[in-house]
């Protein structure tokens, strides 16, 4: 068993929770809390969210972790 990890990351709009929503449809699992930061160069806040799922695979550097 693996235990894979990505950071979501997006703008803070509806995208960043359908970004969210997504992962968790797919099993992967909140961990933490967001985090929310401003972007000075652009004038945007933006969102983070870690989150992790275990897999039946081995890692590699190549595996495509949204694809999991």
């Amino acid at each position: 068993m693996t235990t894979l990890y990505r950071f979501l990351t997006e703008d803070d709009t509806s995208a960043f929770c359908h970004k969210v929503s997504k992962a968790l449809a797919q099993g992967w699992v909140l961990q933490g809390t967001p985090t929310y930061a401003f972007d000075a160069a652009r004038g945007v806040m933006r969102c983070g969210q870690a989150v992790t799922k275990e897999v039946e695979v081995a890692y590699t550097p190549e595996l495509k972790l949204g694809e999991q």
